[in-house]
């Protein structure tokens, strides 16, 4: 049998299925790797070995008695984001270093009740705020193609973790994209559904009108299968769009023929690394080899993307994060002497640098006689990008372009340059913007370090993306290079 920390999430469950492996061992195997190499890469702030066994007795014990779906008593990593009942849930932060959720966030119930086995809770930027998995209170994560790079963030211990083949799948959260470009830096796929697919119920706020779940796998089969598990209507959320969930999977061998890909010109611009241009000009003559047709397309607000994003967001965090108050729960500072102190100290002592800089961004793009010429105006920008999108996908069924403008840099490399730092999200930032579902699979490498493609859709276009990202990985075999460091 193939080493199984090189499977599928699909080729994984076909081994239960035959009962050549049972859960209890499948998870056994994979804790036993965290526990020998994730040191190094610094992926999980918690690991939930007893918990996950346990869950895995139960699952083979539902595989006797011949009630098995596809996901059951398969390993997953949850995002530290992620609400778990009985499991603290840190967001990365000292904020919540003792926090210990009393419910599930709906994503995870949902995987739970698809009979998935949760490994434990992967390391992240503070509540979700960075582009390289370096602002987390627990250090920074690793990337497993070069140990003195970036995994990417916010959601970078999710696709180091997949990466490394520590789990086989992991949750995430993209808010300007906080999944594809760990995906990407990483050399895994990770998805960001449309707005509204998944629950946010549970998935503690960073910008609510932003933050969206989604999975890491190796694969878009992989992908499809965790996605069908994630999504549905959740009346818990009032974000949550009551749209009738197709079977991800069954689509995922339909003909690209005649498809219509559009090349956003603004993405192949100044910024972007030559050799990270030639692995996507390359993908997209793999696309063109499978029936579809290239045609360009501009986007022409996209440009003011990043200006955008960074009030919204901002401003969204600034109100979101004052509930984290040293009163109800969380990080409170030792003798306050009045409330106010209270406030200053426990609010200034658990957060870090990069969360209480947007804060104070957001904060005064929410101030009195700022509202209007900040807040307002972004959204009235944003608007126009939405806008650009909706124009260009009545003339092309999907877009192609770079996740992200470089491979991977060092840490520290950027620590002390935000501006630079915001700039690797410039890419994935509009389609947060817009609410539109996009994707990142592996498309080479430059210098050893792994390059993504991006592919965006229409709102609940995922099958679509899913069925192209299939097509494309059947043509190559970027998605099964494994780090030599995890071997």
């Amino acid at each position: 049998m193939t080493a199984i920390h090189t499977m599928t999430l699909a080729q994984l469950s076909e081994e239960l299925a035959k009962k050549t492996l049972s859960s209890v061992e499948l998870t056994q195997y994979f804790l036993d790797r965290i526990e020998k190499l994730d040191k190094k890469y610094n992926s999980f702030i918690t690991v939930t070995a007893e918990h996950a066994l346990e869950k895995a007795k139960q699952c083979d014990a539902v595989r006797a008695q011949n009630q098995a779906g596809p996901l059951t008593g398969l390993p997953i990593a949850h995002k530290d984001i992620f609400c778990t009942k009985g499991i603290k849930t840190s967001c990365g932060s000292k904020m919540l270093d003792n926090f210990i959720s009393p419910y599930d966030a709906t994503m995870v119930s949902q995987v739970d009740a698809a009979g998935m086995v949760m490994l434990g809770k992967t390391n992240m930027d503070e509540f979700a705020m960075g582009s390289s998995n370096e602002t987390s209170f627990y250090g920074p994560v690793h990337n497993p193609w070069d140990l003195n790079t970036v995994p990417g963030g916010s959601s970078g211990g999710s696709a180091a973790a997949v990466a490394a083949r520590l789990t086989p799948a992991s949750s995430g959260t993209d808010t300007g994209g906080s999944i594809r470009q760990p995906a990407a830096l990483c050399g895994v796929t990770g998805l960001k559904p449309t707005y509204g697919r998944i629950s946010r119920y549970g998935m503690i706020a960073f910008a609510s009108s932003l933050d969206q779940g989604g999975p890491f796998a190796q694969t878009a089969e992989d992908v499809a299968m965790l996605l069908q598990a994630m999504s549905g209507f959740d009346p818990k959320d009032s974000t949550s769009v009551d749209v009738p969930v197709p079977d991800y999977v069954a689509l995922l061998n339909q003909s690209l023929s005649g498809k219509i890909i559009g090349i956003p010109k603004e993405y192949f611009k100044q910024g972007l690394d030559r050799e990270v241009e030639k692995r996507v000009q390359d993908a997209i003559a793999t696309f063109e080899k499978l029936g579809a047709r290239i045609q360009e397309v501009s986007l022409p607000t996209s440009p003011l993307s990043i200006s955008v994003y960074y009030v919204v967001a901002s401003a969204e965090c600034s109100s979101n994060l004052s509930r984290f108050d040293g009163v109800r729960y969380g990080h409170r500072c030792d003798n306050p002497k009045d409330l106010e102190d209270l406030y200053k100290r426990s609010r200034s002592e658990g957060f870090g640098d990069e969360v209480k800089r947007r804060i104070m961004v957001g904060t005064y793009a929410l101030s009195s006689g700022y509202y209007d010429a900040y807040y307002l105006k972004a959204q009235k920008v944003r608007k126009l990008i939405s806008d650009d999108f909706k124009r260009v996908f009545e003339q092309v069924d999907f877009l192609i372009g770079p996740t992200t403008p470089t491979p991977a840099f060092k840490i520290g490399e950027k620590a002390n340059d935000p501006v630079s730092m915001y700039l690797s999200d410039i890419y994935t930032i509009a389609t947060n913007l817009a609410g539109l579902p996009g994707l990142s699979i592996p498309a080479g490498f430059v210098n050893d370090l792994p390059v993504g493609v991006q592919l965006t859709g229409k709102h609940f276009d995922e099958g679509l993306l899913l069925n192209a990202a299939h097509c494309y990985q059947q043509q190559t075999d970027w998605h099964k290079r494994i780090p030599k460091s995890c071997a």
